[in-house]
C-alpha cells in the first residue's frame, strides 16, 4: 500500500458540518490519518485485521482502514451527526465498514461487534476538558491488543506512565498536524501543530 495513493483517497473525505469545540471536533487531516495507518500497515496491525476507531468522527480513519486491507472495521462516535456524515465518506469510497452511536465508555455495547485486532484513535488533546484523552485511552486498551493513537507532542512520558503495568509503547512517530481555523477562537487559518503517533501493546 503506497502512502501517498492513502492520502489522496483519504483527501476526498467530508469534514464535520457542525464541528463542536466542547468535543475537539477537529478534522483529522488526511496525511496525518495516512501516515498513522500507513504505519500501523507496516508494522501488520492492519491488513486483514479487525479495527475499532474510537472517537470516530467523520471516519476517516475508519474508511482508512477498510482501504489499507482490515477484513473489517467499527468506527464508534457519540455525535449523530458526524456518524451521518461518515457513512456518506463510506459510501463515496466504496468501503464497508459499521458506525456505531454510544459513548467510547459503553464497553458493553462496543464490545458486542468483538473481537478487536487493533484500536485507533485520534482522541481530543484534553484543549477543553482535562484529561479528557484518558478515556478513550482506557477504552482502546480494555478492546484491543494493540493502539494506535495521535497525541500532543511531548506526552510521551505522561503516557508510559498512565498505561504502566497495562501496555508498552512500542514505536512513537513524530507527525504534524496542520490545524485549519474551525472556531471563531482560532487566530491563523492554519496552525501546524507537532503531535506523535503511539503505538502501544497491551501486556
Amino acid at each position: 500500500m503506497r502512502l501517498r495513493q492513502l492520502e489522496m483517497a483519504l483527501e476526498r473525505l467530508e469534514g464535520f458540518p457542525h464541528p463542536s469545540p466542547a468535543l475537539e471536533q477537529y478534522r483529522t487531516p488526511a496525511v496525518l490519518a495516512a501516515r498513522l495507518l500507513h504505519h500501523a500497515w507496516s508494522r501488520g496491525d492492519i491488513a486483514g485485521k479487525a479495527i475499532l476507531d474510537l472517537g470516530c468522527g467523520t471516519g476517516i480513519l475508519t474508511c482508512g482502514a477498510m482501504l489499507a486491507g482490515a477484513s473489517r472495521a467499527l468506527g464508534v462516535d457519540v455525535d449523530t451527526a458526524a456518524l451521518a456524515v461518515a457513512e456518506e465518506n463510506a459510501r463515496h469510497l466504496e468501503v464497508a465498514v459499521t458506525f456505531l452511536q454510544a459513548d467510547i465508555a459503553d464497553h458493553g455495547k462496543i464490545a458486542g461487534d468483538g473481537p478487536y485486532d487493533t484500536a485507533v484513535m485520534n482522541p481530543p488533546f484534553g484543549a477543553q476538558k482535562p484529561h479528557a484523552d484518558r478515556p478513550f485511552i482506557d477504552a482502546a486498551l480494555a478492546h484491543a491488543p494493540v493502539v494506535y493513537g495521535i497525541f500532543n507532542v511531548g506526552s510521551i512520558l505522561f503516557l508510559e506512565s498512565y498505561v504502566s503495568g497495562r501496555a508498552e509503547i512500542t514505536d512513537v512517530v513524530k507527525a504534524r498536524l496542520p490545524l485549519r481555523r474551525t472556531f471563531r477562537f482560532h487566530r491563523d487559518e492554519v496552525r501546524e501543530i507537532p503531535v506523535e503517533i503511539a503505538r502501544m501493546v497491551r501486556c
